[in-house]
């Protein structure tokens, strides 16, 4: 015996709404033409009282109306025939419209003609002009209201009352999360800060005994596809009690006060489910500092649901059971409020990943993976930096998306190597046309910032260098190995400008001339020299931070004077930058265009290539291994 769903219903709502419509839709298109009766003038009724040819009289006093029967010898006649309509009810009558009903009766009583006198009313008229719309009205905004609150929160479709109600999905012993901690890989101090609130949770005796509490708040801070959602589902499968996952949009809406309600119904929940967590994802989307949303056309809705969450976060006791866990990848815009200590107790920064972490991820991610033997998990995490978990993802799965377009039995190293150029530069555009006068400015460019970087101390090593266009607008690329490390120096900074104003420092010494291919290099440089000279003071103006804070966030903390020499400041740092560019490329400008030839020639060189036209590198390579060209 088959039991029918709860959602399987035999009478759909939806039909009601979509019948009132075509009733409306049928009586805006055919009342105002709507006839009951073959309008004739006064004139032709006088002459058909004349002929004899009526039957009788209609007066329908209470709309100035006259209705003409005719006697059955008069509908045979031609002329009558070609005027007469027939309707659903049959022959319609024929009428006209009189301004005084008694001088028509008058007229009648003289000539012998029987007559009646009615009123009338149209009932499906007035149905379909005036209460269908308003019916049909209020039906409409009853199904938005339905739709608005059906969103979440278990209601059900038609259900007005629901829309104060919280979003948050549930995840109890019924409904579990599958992802645990073995798949959440590097990370090892931050699961080890959220291990704490699972064993809490499980064990808080073990916490409590010698007077410690538990932290009220979790804050997960990090940049985007870090690994804090991922986290914070890990946590959802390991601690085996009830988990409310939401996002912080989901409070906001346009109504007034739904977004407070939501905050209080998602805390109500929680607290009938204690001992559980409530994760709310993207915080910064409610939880945005008040100091910033007191300008025109703010949204006073969001501050009171931060203002409600503000409350409910104080209003529950540490031994309550209910832990708050947040992720975001904007803390500088959070409310101080909502960061104090007895709110958010504990913040926890997820980095990116550096060597050990990414390789780590990469063996998490190929687990499913058919793999060719020359694949080297440690040289790809190597030729990744900089990259996150969801990059590495993105790369394993091109991986394997390009060696099945090749037909390939397994994923080679090849495959990886041009999925880590896939997402680092865009998909591979070989069907763009490119004039050779183009392409050869492209190959000085980045053969530029190659010889820059080979010869520069303190810029990253080389791993490759492609003039194949990827992307939206790049016609060419160097990929670097940048060192895991969180302090630059200032010589540090300095070579870096060089190196990136190297690529068009080469296209003036070769062509004498500068083309638009350094759009992209520009906005890095000026965005490293104005950080150098307003946050990190090095620059002739002193040890000073230039940068707005959160009180001075809508204007400048300095004066036009300050401002003018910040200018100034940077201007000058550049130009110091692209001098040196264009010294070291002068010096080795033999090697220069050599490598630009060879690059014209091959379109992509790896490390070793590079290092047969260049020679050794004077300052050594790091930890980086020696990237050779992948066998195809």
């Amino acid at each position: 015996m088959t039991t029918r769903s709860p959602r399987q219903s035999g009478f759909n709502l939806y039909w009601v709404y979509l019948l009132l419509f075509g009733l409306l839709l049928v009586s805006f298109i055919f009342m105002p033409e709507r006839q009951n009766s073959v309008p004739i003038t006064y004139m032709e009724f006088q002459q058909w009282v004349e002929r004899r040819l009526i039957r009788k009289v209609v007066i329908i006093a209470n709309r100035g109306e006259v209705e003409v029967y005719l006697t059955p010898q008069a509908m045979e006649l031609n002329d009558i025939q070609q005027r007469m309509r027939k309707s659903f009810w049959g022959w319609m009558p024929f009428s006209f419209r009189v301004v005084s009903t008694e001088k028509l009766e008058e007229y009648l009583q003289a000539r012998h003609l029987p007559y009646e006198v009615s009123e009338r009313t149209d009932y499906l008229g007035i149905l379909l002009q005036y209460v269908l719309p308003i019916v049909l009205i209020i039906a409409v905004w009853i199904f938005l209201l339905g739709r608005i609150g059906s969103r979440g929160g278990g209601a059900g479709p038609g259900n007005i009352f629901t829309i104060g109600r919280s979003r948050a999905s549930v995840f109890d012993a019924e409904n579990r999360v599958s992802i645990t901690f073995e798949d959440v890989a590097g990370l090892e101090e931050a699961k080890q800060e959220v291990r704490e609130v699972v064993d809490f949770l499980r064990s808080p005796q073990k916490f409590t005994r010698l007077g410690g509490k538990i932290p009220k708040g979790v804050l997960l801070v990090g940049p985007p596809g870090t690994g804090k959602t991922l986290l914070a589902k890990a946590v959802a499968g390991e601690a085996g009690v009830p988990f409310f996952s939401i996002s912080g949009s989901d409070f906001v809406e346009m109504f007034v006060g739904v977004g407070a309600a939501r905050v209080r119904d998602l805390f109500r929940q929680a607290k009938e489910k204690a001992p559980c967590i409530v994760f709310i994802d993207e915080i910064d989307a409610v939880g945005r500092s008040r100091s910033r949303m007191n300008v025109p056309l703010s949204n006073d809705e969001r501050e009171n649901t931060l203002n409600q969450l503000l409350v409910e976060m104080d209003g529950f006791n540490t031994d309550a059971g209910i832990i708050i866990m947040a992720a975001t990848n904007r803390p500088d815009i959070l409310d101080p409020a909502l960061l104090r200590p007895g709110r958010f107790d504990r913040v926890i920064y997820i980095d990116r990943p550096d060597i050990r972490e990414r390789e780590a991820i990469f063996h998490v991610h190929i687990r499913n993976l058919i793999l060719a033997p020359d694949v080297d998990v440690h040289k790809l995490a190597l030729q990744t930096p900089g990259f996150v978990g969801a990059d590495i993802a993105n790369v394993c799965n091109e991986a394997a998306l390009i060696a099945a377009r090749r037909d390939r039995p397994a994923i080679t190293m090849a495959d990886f190597q041009e999925a880590i150029d896939k997402v680092i530069g865009g998909l591979e555009r070989r069907s763009r046309v490119i004039s050779p006068e183009e392409k050869r400015i492209v190959a000085y460019h980045e053969a530029g910032h190659a010889v820059a970087g080979w010869f520069l101390e303190h810029a990253d090593p080389l791993l490759k260098v492609s003039i194949i266009p990827r992307g939206y607008a790049a016609l060419g690329y160097a990929q670097y190995l940048p060192k895991e490390q969180y302090l630059y120096t200032q010589p540090q900074l300095l070579d870096m400008l060089a190196m990136t104003l190297a690529g068009r420092a080469s296209e003036e010494i070769t062509f004498g001339q500068i083309s638009t291919g350094a759009q992209n290099d520009l906005e890095r440089v000026t965005q490293l020299a104005y950080a150098m000279v307003t946050q990190y003071g090095m620059s002739g103006l002193g040890h000073f931070a230039y940068k707005p804070s959160e009180e001075t966030f809508w204007q400048r903390p300095y004066s036009e004077d300050t401002a003018r020499r910040i200018d100034a400041e940077v201007q000058r740092i550049i130009q110091e930058a692209y001098d040196r560019a264009r010294t070291v490329l002068h010096e080795h400008y033999d090697r220069l265009r050599a490598l630009a030839e060879k690059l014209l020639e091959k379109e992509v060189l790896y490390q070793e290539e590079i290092e047969e036209l260049l020679g050794p590198r004077p300052h050594g390579y790091g930890t980086l291994e020696k990237l050779k060209a992948p066998s195809s």
